[in-house]
């Protein structure tokens, strides 16, 4: 089997990027901290005008459902802000490019 070979040097742009995975993570986690702690601040007692009093859980699952999905976002967006200044940083190195094309049997 012959092989051939090519190799070229060219130039690529290398630059730290974050993980976008990691910061919206970090935004459900706070999302969570953020309903738990509203849920425990709030008050439980009836309501004059329904006459109703919603149980802890059942407040911390509505809380969840605003916290979570702003956080989340809020963590989307500190990551691409992140991402714009690593621009900043970027640098350009030397790179070998090789192609190893091999023929079929």
């Amino acid at each position: 089997m012959a092989r051939n070979a090519s190799r070229e040097t060219v130039e690529a742009r290398v630059r730290p990027v974050p993980r976008y995975g990691v910061f919206m993570g970090a935004g459900v986690v706070l999302g969570v901290i953020v309903a738990l702690i509203l849920t425990a601040v709030g008050s439980y007692e009836p309501s004059e005008a329904a006459g109703v009093a919603y149980p802890a859980g059942q407040v911390f699952g509505f809380m969840l459902l605003w916290t979570v999905p702003i956080c989340l976002a809020v963590g989307g967006v500190v990551a691409l802000i992140l991402d714009r200044s690593a621009r900043k940083h970027a640098r350009i190195v030397q790179v070998q490019h090789e192609r190893v094309i091999t023929p079929e049997a």
